[in-house]
């Protein structure tokens, strides 16, 4: 006979958790550069909080109101704001980060076979209805896709985002 599950109590899993409050590691970074909805935004911020990831911020001007309604920690968190998405992705590549697009694509990773994460990386998001732009895709090198049985072409940024952050990190968690 398997012993009762009990749920953790708060101290419990406060214990386990880091001691302080995430600073920037520069590990793993969550790029969703054309996003179409903020509450995407506000959501994925939770998820990078989680995972110990900083979000990368694009330079739309309803960004910073859709950050502060979707931090529900109501504590700093690590964002990075970047100017414009190609010339930022260039940068980070010849800085050595390696760019992973989550695109339905040719040639795709299933998620399922992704690798964890081991060195600067940086998960790249696009719009919700057009993806990746072609010239932000030609920086990629490599692109993951979330395998799907239903009748819907894809998940949403927040959604799609936090189940492939969580992957790069499996078995470092």
């Amino acid at each position: 006979m398997s012993p009762a599950v009990r749920p953790r109590t708060r101290a419990e899993l406060r214990a386990a958790r880091r001691p302080r409050a995430h600073r920037c590691w520069g590990h793993l970074l969550a790029a969703p550069l054309w996003p179409k909805y903020g509450v995407n935004l506000g959501t994925l911020l939770r998820t990078c909080d989680a995972v110990g990831a900083c979000l990368v911020a694009p330079p739309y001007p309803w960004v910073d109101d859709a950050l502060a309604r979707g931090n529900t920690l109501r504590r700093p968190t690590c964002v990075h704001r970047t100017g414009d998405p190609i010339r930022w992705l260039r940068a980070e590549k010849e800085r050595g980060a390696r760019l992973l697009g989550v695109e339905l694509a040719e040639e795709s990773i299933r998620l399922g076979d992704l690798p964890a994460a081991r060195g600067r990386t940086v998960m790249v998001l696009g719009h919700e209805a057009e993806g990746i732009p072609e010239e932000a895709l030609d920086l990629m090198d490599a692109v993951v896709e979330i395998p799907m049985v239903g009748t819907g072409m894809s998940l949403n940024v927040a959604v799609a985002g936090s189940l492939v952050l969580y992957r790069l990190l499996a078995g470092l968690l």
